[in-house]
C-alpha cells in the first residue's frame, strides 16, 4: 500500500507537522529523508529494512560511502545528504555551545562531541577549550590515530591552551570499536594532561568517551 493511501495521521510527514519530530519512529525519520521507496516498497518499507541492515540510526549515519551505497535504494545522492545534514546538525550544536556556557547545558557537549567524533574510522582526540567564564573559545581536532601517552604530547597540548588564553579544557576522544569504556590507557594520559595544565592553571572539567551509542564522562564515573 501506498504512503499516499494510509490514514493521514499515520504518513510520516503529516505525523511530524502534528506531533513533532519526536514522536516518530527511526524508521519514520529515514523515510522522510529518503522521500521516495523503490518498486515494490513505500519510503517507510525501505527505512525499516535499512535501519535493520545497520543494526541503528547511529551505524546508519556513520557509514561510509562504499556501504552506504551498497544498499539497495540508497546512493550518492542520498549520501551527500545525510553528510549535509550531519554536518548542519554539528556546526548548529556547535553554534549553541559558543553562544552559552558549556557547563550550563552538558546535554548539548554531549550531542555536539558525539556528532563530531561517533563516525570517525579511527581514533581523534578532541580539545574544547574555555574561558574563566566556561565559555567555549575553541574546539580543536588534536591527535588522531592510536591514542596513547606517547602519541598524545602534553606540550602541545599546553601550547593549544595557551594559544586561546583558556582557563579550562574539556577534552574527548572516540572509540572505533563502539564501546565506551575508558582503557587503563585513557586513564592514564588523562592523569598526566591534568598535571601538565594545572602548571599553568588550566582545569580540566571533564574527558569524555565517546562510543557507538553512548557517551562516558571522567567527572561523572568519579576518574578524573
Amino acid at each position: 500500500m501506498a504512503i499516499t493511501d494510509w490514514p493521514v495521521d499515520d504518513r510520516p510527514r503529516e505525523k511530524l507537522l502534528s506531533k513533532g519530530a519526536a514522536m516518530l519512529s527511526d524508521a519514520e525519520l529515514v523515510a522522510i529523508f529518503l522521500r521516495t521507496g523503490v518498486s515494490g516498497k513505500s519510503a517507510v518499507d525501505l527505512a525499516r529494512d535499512v535501519v535493520a541492515q545497520f543494526g541503528s540510526l547511529s551505524a546508519l549515519c556513520g557509514a561510509d560511502q562504499k556501504t552506504f551505497c551498497n544498499i539497495h535504494g540508497l546512493g550518492a545522492a542520498k549520501f551527500v545528504q545525510l553528510q549535509a545534514v550531519l554536518e548542519m546538525a554539528q556546526r548548529a550544536l556547535g553554534e549553541k555551545l559558543k553562544q552559552g556556557v558549556a557547563l550550563n547545558s552538558p546535554q548539548a557537549v554531549r550531542d555536539y562531541l558525539r556528532l563530531r567524533l561517533h563516525h570517525r574510522p579511527h581514533e581523534v582526540f578532541v580539545g574544547v577549550f574555555l574561558d574563566a567564564q566556561n565559555r567555549v573559545l575553541a574546539v580543536e581536532d588534536l591527535f588522531s590515530g592510536t591514542l596513547t601517552q606517547t602519541s598524545v604530547y602534553p606540550r602541545e597540548v599546553v601550547k593549544r591552551a595557551l594559544h586561546h588564553n583558556a582557563a579550562a579544557v574539556i577534552f574527548a576522544h572516540n572509540h572505533p570499536s563502539g564501546v565506551a569504556e575508558p582503557s587503563r590507557a585513557d586513564e592514564t594520559l588523562t592523569a598526566t594532561l591534568k598535571r601538565a595544565l594545572a602548571l599553568v592553571d588550566v582545569n580540566v572539567l571533564d574527558h569524555f568517551v565517546i562510543g557507538a551509542d553512548s557517551t562516558m564522562s571522567f567527572a561523572e564515573r568519579g576518574i578524573l
